[in-house]
């Protein structure tokens, strides 16, 4: 099954690192790019670089991931965008939704459930892949 191409937002050096070796080693993933702050990862998307996901954190070291959400789905490319939070309550699950989002994920607790949507995102599966189940 091919790659998919994944850009990550997300703040903490530590867990980026952690994030992409457990991807990269247990999903069909490549990360392409990273970014640590709302900017640099709107101005990542906006370039003439592609991605097949993106993964992003809510609370990031400048600006939002909330912010981050909105301008990819204004960029309407053929990507799939997803959030890992520790913040993934109810009401934010919600928000990230109605953003965009095509499914958010509990950092704590939904790191095997993130593995296994990557990997039945590679397989082609975009309808059928189970939503995270809501705190």
């Amino acid at each position: 099954m091919p790659a998919l191409n994944a850009f990550i937002v997300e703040d903490s050096p530590v867990i980026r690192e952690n994030l992409i070796a457990a991807l990269e080693e247990l999903a069909p993933v490549k990360v392409v790019g990273t970014a640590e702050d709302e900017p640099t990862a709107v101005s990542w998307l906006g370039s003439d670089r592609s991605c097949d996901l993106v993964i992003i954190d809510i609370f990031l070291k400048r600006g939002s991931g909330l912010g981050v959400l909105r301008a990819a789905s204004e960029l309407k490319r053929p990507m799939s965008l997803v959030v890992l939070s520790n913040y993934a309550t109810p009401d934010m699950r919600r928000k990230c939704l109605e953003l965009g989002a095509s499914r958010v994920f509990d950092k704590s607790n939904e790191i095997d459930a993130l593995i296994q949507y990557c990997a039945r995102l590679a397989e082609g599966d975009t309808g059928n892949v189970p939503l995270a189940p809501a705190s």
